[in-house]
């Protein structure tokens, strides 16, 4: 967390000082975003690469890095926050973030989506929900899951070369982001910079956030499923935002689509392959069984109309808010 680089320590920090993070973490998010997505939809162009694609993989891995850094560093002796971290960016990630985006602007898609990446989250998102009966995931689990993802990666690059044949006005044409495409080389380091700036105010903001929430008394598990889960995806939400804001909903959904499957294989499959995962099934059956609907709801809701419109997004973020208060009910014992 960025203030152990100071050598501070949360539970010595006054109230004041911990808003006063929470603004820098969700100021240093926005302008992650917005750097990030340039560099990728410059990449997109002068790569002839569908800016879908660019969501799915660059945009996605990026804004994914807090999920992981956290899982990585919560496994080893707070398993609850890692696990609610996990199930809740998802959840977070489509109830929402997408919600939100489509709330305020309707997200139009191409068959791709519906033919291909959401059929592949809902499978490894059952995939995950069957594991985590087995009391957690063993070493063995967590590698299945990464060799899912090193699979559905080769599939990616292999899908990008046919993509790159294409004209570059005919993956991007839209005269707000042709003008402000940059060279491949800078777009990279844009990338990059945007990433770590990505991670930089998640960090702190999740530091924050836990350290308010612990003092309010609120249990380990909804911590994960709630604090951090938002914080860690708020870049999401952030290049989302941006991406709408320069008129490219590939990038949009892909990010959020993509940002999930790297949840379950990258981050589930990479910290259960190191640490192992250890979780109580009885208080989780809700929260696995909202992490496997949500994906379904998506799907229902593209394949109607490849859109997925303002009423729709009022569901997913019914769906969400649902799921949460249920959650924090039973944490608390209500139920």
């Amino acid at each position: 967390m960025f203030l152990a680089l100071i050598n501070l320590s949360l539970s010595e920090v006054h109230l004041l000082v911990l808003i006063l993070l929470l603004i820098l973490g969700l100021t240093a998010l926005i302008y992650g975003g917005d750097i990030l997505t340039n560099g990728a939809t410059s990449i997109s162009v002068n790569m002839r690469i569908d800016p879908m694609i660019v969501g799915l993989t660059v945009v996605s891995i990026a804004t994914s890095m807090p999920e992981m850094a956290t899982s990585m560093v919560a496994a080893k002796d707070s398993s609850g926050i890692a696990i609610g971290n996990i199930l809740g960016s998802n959840i977070a990630n489509i109830g929402l973030i997408l919600g939100l985006i489509a709330f305020f602007s309707p997200l139009k898609n191409t068959g791709r989506m519906v033919q291909r990446e959401i059929p592949f989250l809902l499978f490894v998102s059952a995939l995950f929900y069957l594991f985590s009966f087995g009391g957690g995931f063993n070493h063995l689990e967590g590698l299945y899951l990464i060799i899912l993802m090193v699979l559905y990666l080769v599939y990616i690059v292999k899908t990008a070369k046919k993509s790159s044949k294409i004209e570059p006005k005919n993956v991007l044409d839209n005269k707000s982001i042709l003008m402000k495409l940059r060279s491949t080389k800078f777009a990279i380091f844009l990338v990059i910079a945007g990433a770590l700036l990505l991670t930089l105010g998640a960090n702190i903001l999740v530091g924050a956030s836990v350290e308010i929430a612990m003092r309010m008394g609120a249990s380990e598990l909804l911590i994960g499923l709630t604090i951090v889960a938002i914080g860690t995806s708020l870049p999401e939400l952030a290049a989302s935002i941006a991406a709408i804001r320069a008129d490219s909903t590939d990038i949009c959904t892909g990010n959020i689509v993509g940002s999930c499957l790297f949840n379950i294989l990258l981050i589930g499959g990479g910290v259960s392959a190191i640490w192992g995962i250890n979780i109580d099934n009885r208080p989780m059956i809700l929260e696995l069984t909202g992490f496997l609907l949500l994906p379904c709801l998506l799907l229902w809701f593209f394949k109607s109309s490849y859109t997925v419109f303002r009423k729709e997004g009022m569901v997913l973020l019914f769906a969400y808010a649902t799921i949460i208060l249920l959650s924090a009910l039973g944490t608390y014992g209500y139920f």
